[in-house]
């Protein structure tokens, strides 16, 4: 894929938000007003209520970015509630005046980046560039149209430690966007077919040890680790104060200018659900793709044999100790399917550090049930046609203030355990 480019002058350290905001809010006006000082204007261009795209090449590409975006922004502002792109950063109400946002046809962005998205700190809003081959890609444009929105969120402007997380937002919002069936009545309304999940298994699954957003340059994980966010919207587990409907509190909730991470606000907002809990149960869901996403886990079904699973070493006699290169790191996982010897499977696992850890067990109709390990032990009895993995998470008691562009030496420390079966093979 392409890369996508997140900032044409700096942001989330350079510019500030200011008071808490209003939710009492005055009704936006159908047709949003033009802001020709917002990215570098042209004289030829094409509008849509919320929507100006300059410089396109046709008429067509314009008309059919223009109906995406719209689509878009039915589904997450008018139909979840986020934020208004059309509203100023700037501001403390959310009662306009509203704008329409720029969108420009760009010939080259330079470092293989088909967008990117721009912010006018003056008027406190954003800008997209694309370039003219990607202008047609919703996996492109509404990638660039979740940053977007997550400016007009305001609160994690200027908070480095949540800068990462700005990618797996967006990844989750182009995901949602084009298969999730939240945005499938505004995909109908404007015409836009849904389309193959962006999920990346071979890193999800393959590299669930690392940090669990990791903004490592080449080896990180934030443009991929955003099904977290889709096991948070769908909310399999029924946590309170998790859901698509409470979703914009990752930013409304967050601590002004306290520059913690997004996991510390999911840990307020899951209360008295702590966010370990919630990360444990995503990994052991994320054993079999078990996150109410059928089009990621139909492709889990084929793909599940090439992704790397080794995670362990054989000590002999149904003993095994994690490999030192791929122990979990913060909130990273393990997971590890089992070749059942028996109809019963147990699991004793020795840790240095706090963890959490599952039998994830799936049957032959795609049912999976889950078994917690408590006190260090799990065992479960399979029936006919089913399948176990186990899962093992590390869950530190404490939540770090890390920034995932420079991780340090706490939240880089992978979790050291071994673990004894009965019953099964790893």
């Amino acid at each position: 894929m392409k890369g996508f480019g997140l900032i044409v002058i700096p942001l989330w350290w350079a510019i500030r938000a200011t008071a808490a905001p209003s939710r009492v809010l005055a009704t936006p006006p159908a047709e949003f007003t033009p802001n020709t000082k917002v990215g570098p204007g042209g004289k030829k261009y094409k509008d849509s209520p919320h929507f100006r795209v300059y410089d396109a090449t046709t008429d067509a590409v314009a008309n059919t970015v223009l109906q995406t975006l719209e689509s878009a922004y039915d589904c997450f502002i008018n139909g979840q509630g986020w934020r208004s792109t059309g509203l100023s950063f700037n501001q403390d109400n959310d009662n306009g005046p509203w704008y329409k946002m720029n969108v420009y046809d760009v010939a080259n962005l330079g470092a293989n980046t088909a967008a990117n998205t721009g912010t006018d700190s003056a008027t406190g809003l954003s800008f997209l560039n694309v370039v003219t081959e990607w202008m047609n890609t919703p996996s492109i444009t509404v990638h660039e149209f979740g940053h977007a929105m997550t400016y007009a969120e305001r609160y994690w402007i200027n908070q480095g430690r949540t800068g990462a997380w700005w990618e797996t937002v967006a990844n989750f919002v182009a995901d949602t966007f084009i298969t999730s069936s939240i945005c499938a009545d505004s995909r109908t309304k404007y015409n836009q077919a849904s389309g193959d999940t962006l999920i990346n298994l071979k890193k999800v699954i393959g590299d669930s040890f690392q940090v669990i957003v990791d903004g490592s340059s080449g080896t990180g994980n934030y443009y991929e680790a955003w099904p977290f966010l889709t096991y948070i919207t769908n909310n399999p587990d029924n946590y309170a104060g998790l859901g698509m409907a409470n979703f914009p509190n990752v930013w409304r909730k967050y601590k002004r200018d306290s520059n913690e991470t997004p996991l510390h606000i999911l840990d307020q907002l899951a209360s008295p659900t702590k966010i370990q809990t919630v990360v444990g149960r995503y990994w052991a869901r994320m054993a079999y793709v078990d996150i109410g996403h059928e089009k990621a886990r139909a492709l889990f079904e084929k793909q599940r044999k090439d992704i790397n699973y080794a995670n362990l070493d054989s000590q002999g006699g149904g003993k095994y100790k994690v490999k030192a290169a791929r122990q979990p790191r913060y909130m990273g996982a393990n997971i590890i399917p089992l070749k059942a010897t028996g109809a019963s499977i147990s699991v004793t696992v020795t840790a240095t550090a706090p963890y959490t850890a599952s039998l994830a067990i799936k049957a032959s109709n795609g049912a999976v049930r889950y078994v917690e390990v408590a006190d260090n032990k799990a065992q479960a009895t399979l029936a006919s046609g089913e399948e176990a993995s186990l899962v093992v998470v590390n869950t530190p008691n404490t939540l770090y203030l890390y920034d995932p562009f420079s991780l340090t030496s706490d939240v880089s420390r992978g979790l050291d355990y071994s673990i004894q079966l009965t019953g099964a093979s790893a």
